[in-house]
């Protein structure tokens, strides 16, 4: 897939791997629509892009509230006349221990990173299915592939996108619409600044292990040219990729090595 003059629809695009995204997609002369909930973040993102106001499109969405998520479709559909791919790349997640983590939180992350994410899908494929072409890309994580103590409901909210995801590619097969599920892993991005507490504030210190990640910049080098190379499935990252290897072959030496690595 070539990106030029392609409508490219990119949720999470107001830092991070998102952020990134856009500017890629710009770069290689897509349309792109730019969503988030901190719309002047999408504003500065839109102008890093250097490109013609006409070929950006600022939308600003919240995942955890999309009860009129048809209504915002409609709007990029009225801007640009189609949707070539979606990105969803927003989410959320929390550093607490999970007998103490309130449910409200849990809700909260299911909202935004599993309901919220369908959602917007559901309502982009049937555009898709319409046009009988289409991509949809969903970013998850590596603790999509197993759980690490303080992070239950953020694992288990991106253990059931590839539940969703691997379903949905299925179904949307005989429509020509594609599904690349893009899995990295520890990205040196910001998110876990922004982790939530038990008492919903937020975390605000970087770990040590996104400190070493692999860059933003890189990362979506990486689910970018996943798209393009039509991939169903994309793992990013450093060496902790092949820890997906050694919970599958070694699965004793997986969890004591787990046990001694994480910290509280």
């Amino acid at each position: 897939m070539e990106l030029q003059n392609k409508i490219i629809w990119i949720s999470g695009a107001s830092s991070g791997i998102g952020e990134e995204l856009a500017y890629i997609a710009a770069k290689e002369g897509a349309k792109i629509v730019l969503s988030a909930r901190r719309e002047d973040e999408l504003k500065r993102v839109a102008a890093k892009c250097s490109i013609d106001s006409l070929n950006y499109f600022i939308l600003p969405l919240d995942l955890e509230y999309t009860e009129n998520i048809e209504e915002k479709v409609e709007m990029v559909i009225q801007r640009f006349g189609k949707i070539d791919v979606l990105i969803n790349n927003s989410g959320m997640g929390h550093r607490t221990k999970a007998l103490n983590t309130p449910t409200s939180i849990d809700r909260r992350i299911m909202e935004v990173n599993f309901f919220g994410t369908i959602n917007l899908t559901k309502a982009v494929a049937k555009v898709m299915q319409k046009q009988k072409s289409g991509k949809l890309v969903v970013v998850t994580s590596i603790m999509g592939k197993y759980g690490l103590p303080l992070y239950s409901t953020y694992s288990a909210s991106k253990h059931a996108l590839f539940g969703y995801f691997e379903s949905l590619r299925q179904e949307l097969y005989k429509d020509n619409i594609s599904v690349l599920i893009a899995t990295p892993g520890f990205i040196n991005t910001d998110v876990s600044t922004k982790l939530l507490r038990e008492d919903g504030s937020a975390y605000g210190i970087k770990s040590d292990a996104q400190e070493k990640g692999m860059s933003a910049a890189d990362c979506a080098k990486g689910i970018m040219k996943a798209v393009k190379n039509d991939r169903d499935h994309k793992y990013v990252g450093k060496y902790e990729i092949f820890s997906v290897y050694v919970k599958h072959y070694f699965p004793k030496l997986f969890y004591k090595l787990m046990r001694k690595m994480t910290k509280e």
